[in-house]
Order: C-alpha cells, then sequence, then structure tokens
C-alpha cells in the first residue's frame, strides 16, 4: 500500500472518529431537556477540545499531503473534501456546544415542556444525517450522500414550526424569564438546523470527491 494511501486511511478514520464525538455531543445535549444537569456541559466542552485539536492535526496533515505529493484529479478532490468536511464537522460541535449552554435549566420552565416534541425531533433527524452522510463517506455511496441532502428539508420544516409555536406562546406571557427561555429555544432550534446544514455540507462534498460534480446550489446560472 503507497505511503499515500495510509496516510488517506488515517485520515478517514479520524474524520468518523470526529463525527462519532460530534453525535456523541449532540445527544449529550439532548439531556438537557429531560434533566438538569450541570455536569454535562463540562464533559460536552472537553469533548469539543478534542475535536478542535483534531481538526488542527486533520488540516495539517492535509497540507503536507499537498505539498508532498502534488496529488491531481480523484486525490486532489479527496483531499480538499476531507478539509472541508473536518471544518463542518468542528461547526457541529460548536453547535452542540450553543445548545447544551442555552438548553440548561429548561426542565425548570414546564411551560415551555410541549415545545421539547419537535426539538428532540430535530435532533434525532440530524443526528440521522450525521451517521448517513458519514457512512457515506466511509463507503463512497453518493446515493446515500444524496439522500441527507433530502432531509434537510425535514429539518428546515420542523425548525419554521418550532419557531412559529414559540412566538404563538410569548403573546401570552408576560413573565420575562419564560420569554427569555422561549428566545433560547428559537435560537437552539436555529442550532439545530444550523447542524443540518453542515451535514449537507458535507454530503456535497462527498458527491463532488466520488464523481468531481458540484451539486451545491442546483438553479445556479454561471
Amino acid at each position: 500500500m503507497r505511503h499515500f494511501d495510509i496516510e488517506i486511511n488515517d485520515l478517514q478514520n479520524r474524520l468518523i472518529n470526529m463525527a462519532k464525538l460530534v453525535q456523541l455531543m449532540i445527544k449529550i445535549a439532548s439531556k438537557e431537556f429531560i434533566k438538569k444537569d450541570s455536569q454535562q456541559i463540562n464533559i460536552i466542552l472537553s469533548i469539543e477540545n478534542e475535536i478542535n485539536i483534531q481538526e488542527i492535526i486533520i488540516d495539517n496533515k492535509c497540507l503536507k499531503l499537498i505539498a508532498l505529493n502534488q496529488p491531481v484529479g480523484t486525490d486532489l478532490r479527496l483531499i480538499t473534501s476531507v478539509i472541508k468536511i473536518n471544518s463542518d464537522l468542528e461547526r457541529m460541535a460548536d453547535e452542540a456546544v450553543n445548545i447544551s449552554k442555552m438548553a440548561y435549566d429548561l426542565p425548570n420552565f414546564l411551560q415551555l415542556k410541549f415545545l421539547f416534541i419537535n426539538i428532540l425531533k430535530m435532533i434525532d433527524d440530524v443526528q440521522n444525517m450525521i451517521m448517513d452522510c458519514i457512512k457515506a463517506f466511509n463507503t463512497n455511496n453518493s446515493q446515500l450522500a444524496l439522500l441527507v441532502l433530502k432531509k434537510d428539508n425535514k429539518v428546515d420544516f420542523l425548525r419554521d414550526r418550532i419557531v412559529d409555536d414559540i412566538k404563538s406562546l410569548m403573546i401570552k406571557f408576560t413573565n420575562i424569564d419564560i420569554i427569555q427561555k422561549a428566545l433560547d429555544l428559537i435560537f437552539i432550534a436555529k442550532s439545530i438546523e444550523r447542524i443540518g446544514d453542515h451535514a449537507t455540507n458535507i454530503s456535497e462534498d462527498i458527491v463532488f470527491m466520488l464523481h468531481g460534480k458540484d451539486v451545491r446550489h442546483p438553479q445556479r446560472r454561471i
């Protein structure tokens, strides 16, 4: 096996491990909606730190591979896609931290509890998107990557529904604390939606990596 191939396999494994850490962060953050736990944010911050370290390692490895091997064609597309996927995974981790911070003490606000259902549905959907796009990356499955793109519409729909429900709820309350937490829920929904967007970005990169086809902005005119 070429040294280049060994390095690429290492990059793939690192990205897969990063994705698993991101999924773990989102899973831990989702527990904030069920039970208030001051330790959870510390765990998430610790995982985020590891992801930040891995992001730098992966970027440096990619740059070294480009400098030493001067890849072209498929090999170059693969490395540039790894760089972009690496960045998207790190940004997912940032959003997971935001969710955990804003969700802290939400269980204390029983008036908002009915809104958690769609929030948790969104979280489940983006978890599935992450799982599928990384599986597509690991197995070179462009069809699975394209299916992830379609799932993003459901996440967007749930975000819009949550925002509408919260707007209606805020009209009924005058308690400033409840209103503030309701606003936090809107930001949480938007953070979850952005995680779905990053999973979409990864899927688009996979299609480009495998086929050299740019599926971003299909209605664009060049």
